[in-house]
């Protein structure tokens, strides 16, 4: 019986130091998180909901959220196949290690590895169904709280109900983000299966393209000019 080699663990490492510690820096450091594209996004979803107060007609604003909710929902959907096709595979592991034992450069695995690299996709799609089903609820609230905000712009609760709906619109969004940021490093681990190079590769990759995205890109600056 084999176990997890010397440098199997070190790409575990490498995957778990890739996806925590880019998740506690983005997340919860402010400086960090004020340059992201998320944080230009917050300030975009609290200046749509002040603005849904002056309007009398919101149902812009509930395919808005309507919208939201599918995109959120699908993905959650996805998951649970996910999890499902990884269930069967953790049942057969002899037939999936046969099948991945064919591809080029795959590394041998021996059952007792092969569910641990099973067992690691299970606990992501895991946690990106439980982020991206909570993200859904909370849009869910959100949807409330806007058609409970007074249509007299007068009404002095308007503002704060307003803000109190991009508070929670923004949670939901952290939490959407939460859930598709499991899923890229869901396909990073699924290298794993080929080798540990190869999840170590992936983990980079998944890493530079996120920060790309979230702090170098066109759409992020095209989100803060104003």
């Amino acid at each position: 019986m084999h176990s997890l080699s010397l440098l199997d663990w070190a790409a575990l490492l490498v995957f778990t130091c890739c996806w925590m510690g880019y998740a506690a820096l983005v997340d919860h450091h402010p400086a960090l998180r004020a340059r992201s594209v998320i944080a230009a996004m917050d300030a975009h979803r609290h200046r749509w909901l002040q603005v849904t107060v002056t309007r009398d007609n919101r149902i812009m604003d509930t395919n808005i959220i309507g919208n939201l909710m599918n995109s959120t929902s699908f993905l959650a959907n996805t998951a649970i196949f996910i999890l499902g096709g990884l269930v069967a595979m953790m049942g057969s592991p002899e037939i999936g290690a046969r099948v991945f034992g064919a591809l080029p450069f795959a590394a041998p695995s021996d059952p007792a590895a092969w569910e641990m690299k099973i067992a690691l996709l299970l606990f992501i799609f895991v946690r990106a169904f439980f982020e991206l089903t909570w993200a859904l609820r909370q849009f869910n609230y959100c949807s409330i709280v806007i058609g409970g905000i007074s249509h007299d712009p007068q009404d002095p609760t308007c503002e704060s109900h307003a803000t109190m709906a991009a508070k929670v619109a923004n949670r939901a969004a952290r939490h959407f983000n939460t859930g598709l940021r499991a899923y890229y490093f869901g396909l990073a681990a699924l290298a794993w299966i080929l080798h540990p190079l190869a999840l170590i590769v992936a983990s980079l990759v998944v890493l530079r393209e996120l920060y790309r995205r979230e702090f170098r890109s066109v759409v992020r600056e095209a989100l803060r000019e104003s």
